[in-house]
């Protein structure tokens, strides 16, 4: 495998990863119990523009909103912080049809100006593994950034929303 041959430099699209595949060939062996993010994809919401958005690189912190900023544990160090919303979304199956199935939102706020941010990374880890576990755990979050969640998700896949769980549907958006 060659890792420095130029298709692996590009940057990756901004779409939902929704194929899994099972790099242990199901032996079971080496590699085995490893938690698979290729399911799982990160929304971010911004409420203050109003709009939602895929970043790949959330998924080892190296996203637009997270570069050159140093995180810190403490919410009160960041008092002029843009809110965001860092949600996990992972994709489970049905009858072998594809479904937002683990929903979980994490909050994030950024400084731009003084390159700080608050976010808890215990949060982050353990929301992102009761989403690929298909918990949906929004009810935390503001009224505005759910309803801007819940948009985006149905615009991206009607089918997937409509094969989603009724309590997405009420979570987000109120209804189906």
């Amino acid at each position: 495998m060659d890792l420095l041959n130029n298709d692996n430099l590009k940057k990756k699209t901004g779409g939902f990863t929704i194929l899994s595949g099972d790099s242990t060939g199901g032996h079971g062996g080496y590699g085995a119990g490893v938690m698979n993010l290729d399911n799982v994809s990160p929304v971010f919401v911004d409420p203050k523009e109003g709009e939602a958005f895929i970043d790949m690189g959330a998924l080892h912190a190296r996203s637009a909103v997270e570069k050159r900023i140093k995180f810190l544990k403490n919410k009160e160090e960041v008092p002029n912080g843009k809110l965001y919303w860092l949600v996990w979304v992972s994709i489970l199956y049905k009858e072998g049809q594809p479904y937002y199935g683990g929903v979980a939102g994490c909050e994030m706020t950024v400084d731009i100006d003084i390159r700080r941010g608050y976010k808890s990374l215990p949060d982050h880890v353990n929301k992102m593994d009761k989403s690929l576990k298909g918990h949906i755990l929004v009810d935390h979050m503001d009224d505005t950034s759910k309803k801007i969640l819940g948009e985006f998700l149905k615009g991206y896949s009607e089918e997937m929303w409509d094969r989603s769980e009724e309590k997405l549907h009420q979570e987000l958006l109120g209804s189906k």
